[in-house]
């Protein structure tokens, strides 16, 4: 891989409803915090009111899994749910309720075409590297943007800054920080003292993977994408392309007709799609017990691993595995 990225920074499914995703993913094992819903005024003089996009990060040693909404008029806000007040000053609102707008227009693009993942985010601790990087091999992107973003700490919510740039489609009506198969980008990653770091009744370690379905035509761009985005070449097995990164991670692309055979049971509704995504855990005896505990449907894989088919888990299956180290 590419010195300039160091592994997986997030994987993030856009779901219809969050009090239902929470309580999902949590029967999965994993500690869900509750989740975070920007406020803010959308007039002048206006009440505050949730607005955008309304997430929660299940937080892992190095990366986390994000689940993610709409905001939409009429939505019931779950009652954990913590409220954020954006404050903004007159002159700078219609920009930054324009800004929401627009990643809320692609969330719906996301959500339109089925809920599950369509975010997969690389880390580097160098993004303006990478962003001269990209722009000099040809990969449009929209910049290096600066956030706020929460973290859970001992005393509570944390607002931390953190940069991500997300990358361009080459067709030329597609909307900006949006490919085929979703929002894919690269953010630094930001050491917070006091950062919390959640237990996981399925013992999940990390982020390890992600797997990608793709038309069995497009296998060969996909690849060529992938290679100049990461800065690396893929090992070739028959249909299967996979790149390897950082801390034992993995990213696949799979051509549509071999899916049957990689992944059993799953039939994604649109390709090119992310169709599942890999959790190192400490012990998959563990995870076994309590998915049989919870009563979650799962298979086994050819090499232990056990899976979560994509209709239990939100669209994106999970697959379990032991951690290499």
């Amino acid at each position: 891989m590419g010195n300039d990225l160091s592994g997986l920074h997030h994987a993030g499914l856009v779901v219809e409803d969050m009090t239902t995703a929470i309580s999902t993913y949590r029967r999965l094992g994993f500690t869900v915090p509750p989740p975070t819903y920007p406020t803010m005024p959308t007039a002048a003089q206006a009440p505050a009111r949730p607005v955008g996009a309304a997430n929660t990060h299940i937080s892992l040693r190095r990366n986390f899994v994000e689940l993610v909404t709409v905001v939409q008029d009429g939505q019931p806000v779950p009652d954990e749910a913590h409220l954020m007040p954006l404050k903004v000053p007159a002159d700078r609102l219609p920009g930054l309720l324009a800004a929401v707008r627009g990643a809320v227009a692609n969330l719906t693009v996301c959500l339109n075409r089925f809920q599950g993942m369509h975010i997969l985010i690389f880390d580097s601790a160098d993004l303006d590297r990478v962003a001269t990087r990209l722009a000099a091999a040809g990969v449009g992107h929209g910049g290096v943007h600066a956030i706020q973003r929460p973290i859970e700490t001992a005393d509570g919510i944390r607002m931390v800054p953190a940069r991500y740039l997300e990358i361009n489609s080459d067709e030329p009506d597609a909307p900006r920080g949006l490919l085929p198969e979703g929002r894919v980008g690269v953010a630094e990653n930001t050491t917070v003292l006091g950062q919390r770091r959640l237990e996981h009744a399925n013992g999940a370690i990390d982020l390890v993977g992600c797997m990608m379905c793709v038309p069995d035509d497009a296998l060969s761009d996909f690849e060529h994408r992938y290679e100049t985005y990461l800065g690396c070449a893929a090992d070739r097995n028959g249909p299967v392309r996979t790149f390897g990164l950082d801390g034992d991670a993995t990213v696949s692309l799979v051509a549509a007709s071999a899916l049957p055979d990689v992944l059993p049971g799953e039939h994604p509704p649109f390709i090119p799609a992310f169709v599942a995504y890999t959790i190192s855990v400490h012990d998959i005896a563990q995870t076994e017990r309590h998915l049989r505990a919870a009563t979650v449907p799962y298979t086994k894989g050819r090499k232990g691993e056990l899976v979560v088919p994509a209709g239990e888990a939100l669209g994106a299956a999970v697959i379990f595995r032991t951690s290499a180290g």
